[in-house]
């Protein structure tokens, strides 16, 4: 949620409210996040440590103005780059390594680290590489990453990017002259649709053919080219404990992720047989993973502070000076446009954004203007909360009933709205309570929180996995979140004297 974010005073129209009568998607929405492009989160300016979107001079010197506008929108898109000189440089490394070995070795590439905690990576045709702090902290050595670098080389390499793009153009064209040769629109879009769906298809050709050419590249460069069977595992773990931590409904949101990437187990299958064709499991190749764990050490793990962040229910922004709690049962998650939430039974859900609404306007008559449908005008009332003006209503729809909140916080307003499949007195009550958290937090508050970041640890001859996860400044499943961070199975034993990572401020 940037700062801050605001839907204006038609908000959520009536259009947008028949979204919110399908919540059920919202568990969904969150766990597809992980591995779609990331969310900025409610944004303040650059820190010391995320820097504004611009590109080094050097960089921005080699772009044309298309490119670097490019360039531009998906850095802020992703939250701004991460400044990391060590972090960076030992990127470049592997990076030099990598074009040194490959089939271009007369391609430049610029590498941005973007300050996401979402686990992605990404290539533009002419050579820009990107990478989110949120997938730097999956990976547990020099291969690992290697193995994405030079999967995302192999994009630049085989033209990929530049391929989809004139696909595209000519599905749209072809839609086009249905429309309007043949004057019927509807064919024209259901032209575009099935082209769409075959250049889905091409998609998941692309994904494959740049994993065979990204294993080979890291191989030649002398790096472990089992590197990508490990990280693909870790990040399908991942997946699965994050969409594990709300009960999926049966949208088809991530259906049509999976329709453009291949499945984890598929490409796994294919790294491996990839892999053996470089190097024997038992002499792979270079790790460099002590290497690799000291330039992380430090790296800022989950929401920066200064977008807001989420710690168990609780939402803080320190810069906006505000937090609130959501109800018990409830997971969040920090998008570019609200916070959303939802329980773990999939039957409730959460949004927090912001809107302007003129001085001349109440609370309450805000609530009754019509930007959400089925208001009920007797249930609207106005209140304090924190010593703030609120108002709250209730709408109900076909499936989903809702308790909302408008409250007035300096010169803006925020919409705190909670969705239920059956809005039961004793949910109600529960949402009530939950409004009644959102406060003022002093500047001392403020002034105390910490992002969260990658501790490098190492063990000693009685440490486990489970004391170490104890360490984790996590609310939830340390256990889990450690194992996969570090890239071990149950039953795994600690090495003396081997480093690991966990999460603490």
């Amino acid at each position: 949620m940037r700062t801050p974010v605001h839907s204006g005073a038609g908000g959520l129209s009536k259009g947008t409210a028949s979204v919110w009568r399908r919540l059920g998607a919202f568990a969904c929405l969150l766990a597809a996040g992980l591995l779609l492009a990331a969310c900025a989160g409610m944004q303040e300016p650059s820190t010391a440590e995320s820097k504004a979107s611009t590109p080094a001079p050097a960089a921005e010197e080699a772009m044309t103005p298309a490119q670097r506008k490019e360039h531009e929108r998906l850095v802020t898109s992703y939250g701004g780059a991460y400044n990391d000189p060590k972090l960076q440089a030992q990127i470049q490394q592997i990076v030099t390594r990598l074009v040194a070995a490959s089939e271009r070795p007369d391609q430049k590439y610029r590498v941005t680290i973007l300050n996401s905690p979402a686990i992605n990576a990404f290539a533009l045709p002419n050579g820009s590489l990107y990478v989110t702090r949120g997938l730097l902290s999956l990976a547990s050595d020099n291969s690992e990453l290697a193995s994405v670098l030079a999967h995302e080389m192999a994009h630049v390499i085989a033209n990929h990017a530049a391929t989809r793009e004139d696909q595209m153009k000519q599905a749209v064209l072809v839609s086009r002259v249905i429309s309007d040769v043949v004057n019927d629109s509807d064919l024209g879009a259901l032209a575009l649709a099935k082209s769409r769906i075959s250049l889905a298809s091409f998609s998941r050709g692309q994904e494959l053919e740049a994993d065979a050419i990204g294993v080979g590249i890291s191989a030649r460069a002398g790096f472990d080219p089992y590197g990508a069977e490990r990280f693909l595992t870790t990040m399908g773990q991942q997946a699965n404990l994050k969409s594990s931590s709300m009960n999926q409904s049966a949208s088809g949101e991530q259906a049509d992720f999976l329709a453009t990437h291949p499945a984890t187990p598929e490409r796994i299958s294919i790294v491996m047989a990839n892999a053996r064709e470089y190097a024997s499991p038992k002499n792979p190749g270079e790790r460099d993973r002590a290497q690799y764990l000291a330039a992380i050490d430090g790296l800022v793990y989950g929401d920066d502070p200064k977008e807001g962040f989420i710690r168990g229910r609780r939402f803080f922004h320190p810069k906006l000076g505000f937090t609130f709690t959501a109800p018990e049962g409830f997971a969040l998650e920090n998008t570019s446009q609200a916070v959303l939430g939802a329980s773990t039974t999939g039957r409730e859900a959460l949004r927090l954004d912001a809107v302007r609404v003129g001085g001349d306007q109440s609370l309450a008559q805000y609530l009754s203007s019509g930007w959400i449908d089925g208001v009920e005008v007797s249930s609207v009332e106005s209140l304090v909360l924190n010593g703030f003006p609120a108002a709250t209503a209730v709408a109900r729809g076909e499936q989903w009933s809702f308790r909302m909140f408008a409250i007035r916080f300096g010169s803006d307003v925020y919409r705190l709205i909670f969705a239920a499949r059956e809005l039961t007195p004793e949910l109600d009550a529960g949402f009530r309570e939950a409004a009644e958290t959102f406060r003022r937090v002093s500047i001392e508050e403020s002034d105390n929180v910490k992002p969260l970041r990658i501790r490098i640890v190492t063990a000693g001859l009685t440490d486990t996995p489970e004391k170490l996860a104890a360490k984790m400044d996590v609310q939830d499943r340390q256990m889990e979140r450690f194992l996969i961070l570090n890239g071990l199975q149950r039953g795994d034993k600690l090495a003396y004297g081997e480093q690991y990572k966990i999460i603490a401020e």
